[in-house]
């Protein structure tokens, strides 16, 4: 009796037959697509997540309104520059809190030994965290930074120039990449602290809070943590600076706004160098 084979699955191009193999991001795509249709099933508690999340985001932008009835400029930009600011760099961290914000529960996982898990499959381990999950719910405060930024774009006055488009697009873009860098960052440094998930939250979400202000406000320190060495400036700041052709800090020139892409890959650089260095020194969840 013959041996039963197996059914291959076959293409014809060109008069031969090609065996059909899965993509090789098929896996992640897969896990991704069952999470959000999970999210999505319980629509009543998927809009109570999505409601909740717009109004945290609708309360930090009320604290810049409520900063400019006392103030008429702060750091030399008005409320409809400011306004363009919050805008352009909420919008960039939201999306990344969409694809990476779920690397915050790192902590968790490695006090649960789960991350072992992850060591053991084919698959690089940032890579299988960061698509681990996806929060859906975070695409409503993603709705408000967007809102923010149109409102913004309309009052501060931009020209309508492709010069000026360029500019948002340079830094969503790049802004959704150096916040999803403060993720990885973050992330990796939990390897080397115990229980030091509020350390690194300071320093991703104040990150975040820092690129959603005028960066002349900061005191020195915190100019070169945030201005140079993490560049959140370019997720807001310098964009509306060289939109508007406003007067720049010596510091800081407003022409740096153009290098939104090496700032981006300076943060990867960062963020990667603290991944590898973090992940290469675990020992298992039993030390």
């Amino acid at each position: 009796m013959a041996e039963p084979t197996q059914p291959v699955i076959a293409i014809r191009t060109g008069g031969s037959e090609d065996s059909v193999r899965p993509g090789r991001f098929a896996p992640y795509r897969a896990v991704l697509a069952s999470r959000a249709r999970a999210q999505r099933s319980y629509r009543a508690s998927f809009r109570l997540d999505l409601v909740s999340s717009a109004l945290v985001a609708v309360v930090e932008l009320a604290e810049v309104l409520v900063l400019y009835r006392s103030v008429s400029a702060l750091g030399g930009l008005s409320l409809a520059q400011v306004l363009l600011v919050f805008g352009l760099a909420d919008v960039g961290f939201s999306l990344a809190s969409l694809g990476f914000g779920h690397v915050d529960d790192l902590p968790e996982h490695l006090r649960r030994g789960t991350i072992d898990v992850f060591y053991l499959r084919p698959q690089p381990v940032l890579a299988q965290l960061v698509t681990s999950d996806i929060n859906l719910r975070r695409l409503a405060r993603a709705a408000v930074g967007l809102a923010a930024l149109v409102v913004g774009l309309i009052v501060a006055g931009v020209p309508a120039t492709w010069r000026s488009a360029a500019l948002v697009l340079l830094a969503v873009v790049c802004g959704t990449t150096i916040s999803s860098a403060l993720y990885v960052a973050a992330g990796g440094l939990q390897f080397l602290v115990i229980d030091g998930a509020e350390m690194t939250n300071s320093f991703v979400y104040g990150g975040r809070y820092a690129a959603t202000q005028p960066a002349t406000v900061w005191v020195a320190p915190v100019r070169a943590i945030f201005g140079y060495l993490v560049p959140v400036t370019f997720c807001g700041y310098l964009p509306v600076l060289a939109m508007l052709r406003l007067p720049a800090p010596g510091w800081l020139p407003a022409w740096l706004a153009w290098c939104a892409p090496l700032a981006a890959v300076w943060a990867w650089g960062l963020a990667l160098a603290c991944w590898r260095w973090g992940s290469r020194r675990y020992q298992g969840a039993g030390g």
